[in-house]
């Protein structure tokens, strides 16, 4: 069900190490090497020290990891944790729903059934949040009212619900601007590292 909203333009553009492609930022993950000479993720971009950038895929993370891809591009031999993947995805899912709660203490978020088909009645803008476990068809139902939002299906009723300092949360709506299109850079690149790039 999951359907993005056009990338935002970046003016930052990076070499990804394991395809050679310079990219935008925003389809990239940073790693730093850390003091023990540990690959670090820098979900933020900003820690201290040259960054080494991946495409934000699954497979880019596990490619880089065999083929010794970051001990070449930092020129030294560096130790790549095991669990790097799952790492990065867990960052990245923290980073989003860290953003989901921000955008709500700002007034930009729509929750629940009734919010939600009511905002969308309106006209109003932004990106529609379904959570993964709710009920198909309840989901569905709103989905169909909004044929050109985009929709996000990655978190749960619990993951949405706890950013929001809720119990659960099934249907929401982030309206578009700023704090959004920092949310929507996360939610991809999360989607990238959370599944398998043919």
């Amino acid at each position: 069900m999951t359907k993005y909203p056009t990338a935002p333009n970046q003016d930052r553009a990076r070499r990804c190490i394991a395809t050679g492609e310079t990219l935008p930022t925003s389809t990239l993950l940073r790693f730093v090497i850390g003091p023990e000479g540990t690959v670090v993720p820098d979900i933020d971009e900003k820690l201290p020290g040259r960054g080494l950038w991946l495409s934000a895929e699954r497979n880019m993370i596990e490619t880089a990891s065999i083929k010794r891809l970051f001990s070449r591009a930092a020129r030294k031999s560096v130790v790549v944790p095991d669990n790097l993947v799952e790492m990065v995805a867990e960052l990245l899912k923290q980073s989003c729903l860290r953003k989901i709660g921000l955008a709500n203490r700002a007034g930009l978020v729509a929750v629940g059934y009734e919010r939600v088909c009511s905002r969308i009645e309106e006209g109003g803008v932004g990106t529609l949040f379904e959570a993964a476990d709710g009920s198909r068809r309840e989901r569905q139902k709103v989905v169909v009212m909004a044929p050109d939002m985009p929709v996000i299906d990655l978190f749960t009723r619990s993951e949405l619900g706890g950013a929001l300092g809720r119990e659960s949360t099934v249907h929401m709506i982030v309206a578009n601007g700023r704090l959004a299109m920092g949310l929507l850079r996360d939610v991809a690149r999360y989607s990238g590292v959370q599944h398998v790039t043919a």
